[in-house]
């Protein structure tokens, strides 16, 4: 798999750490870039830029996806997949609904879609310890998987198209609720006389701790400024949760109140 060509359309915060690790794997890449200096940038990684979508896609074994949204990835999925040829592997960093990949799987019946979020952040990516979630045929997953070892572990396969990103969203909706506890728990501490600091910090030798207070206490312990920085990436992935429960006519019941009640701005 190191010689076939990998196509990579999104080289931004997270994206380009990605490209970077699996330029220094050897693998044979090309990267979609419309700015001229991310282009003088990955010619001195020696990865070959593209200008155009269809040059990044143009006999590529895998391709992988790493924009923001939904609406992101629709505007470049169709022309990328048009161009690609019969056979390859599309793997979806995007954490976004099921409905859109499955649907872009039946438009092109040739290619092999996966669904492949992550979790951690630019930092991980470059330690290689980036989680990746892979749900596809079983044939997909571990292509993608061979590729995306070059900056995730775990890689850790799911099952079906889809499950992937249940699972994301899942743990993301989860998240959001735990968020909202910490905060309420830092609240609870100063009323009773304890600096949001010392009890983040405490918290996490204890048994109430979690990512969420994790997070927060290395961040300096300051519940507003975690909640400004991972509310974007929250209040859209909440709002998928709660379409995706939606549709399937399932209520999120406690999560839903947590995630809504709490002080935090993160639906």
């Amino acid at each position: 798999m190191g010689s076939s060509r990998i196509g990579f359309v999104g080289a931004g915060r997270m994206g380009l750490p990605m490209v970077e690790r699996l330029a220094a794997a050897g693998h044979d890449l090309v990267v979609y870039a419309r700015r001229p200096e991310l282009r003088d940038a990955l010619t001195g990684l020696g990865v070959r830029p593209a200008a155009e979508l269809a040059e990044a896609a143009d006999g590529v074994a895998v391709l992988l996806l790493c924009v923001f949204s939904d609406a992101q990835l629709a505007e470049v999925a169709d022309p990328l997949a048009a161009a690609l040829p019969d056979g390859a592997v599309l793997a979806s960093h995007v954490t976004g609904s099921q409905a859109t990949l499955r649907a872009l799987a039946g438009r092109f019946p040739g290619l092999r879609v996966v669904d492949a979020p992550v979790s951690g952040g630019p930092d991980d990516i470059r330690a290689g310890r980036l989680t990746v979630l892979l749900g596809g045929a079983a044939n997909a997953r571990a292509e993608a998987a061979e590729v995306v070892r070059a900056y995730a572990d775990p890689v850790m396969e799911t099952g079906e198209l889809g499950s992937a990103l249940a699972v994301k969203l899942v743990n993301n909706f989860l998240f959001a609720a735990n968020t909202q506890l910490a905060a309420e728990a830092v609240r609870l501490g100063e009323a009773l006389g304890v600096a949001p600091g010392q009890l983040l910090n405490a918290l996490e030798h204890m048994s109430g701790g979690s990512q969420a207070s994790h997070r927060a206490a290395t961040g300096g312990g300051d519940m507003a400024a975690f909640a400004r920085r991972i509310g974007p990436f929250m209040k859209k992935d909440v709002a998928v949760c709660l379409e995706q429960a939606a549709e399937r006519g399932v209520d999120p019941g406690l999560l839903t109140d947590v995630v809504r009640r709490g002080p935090l701005t993160l639906v």
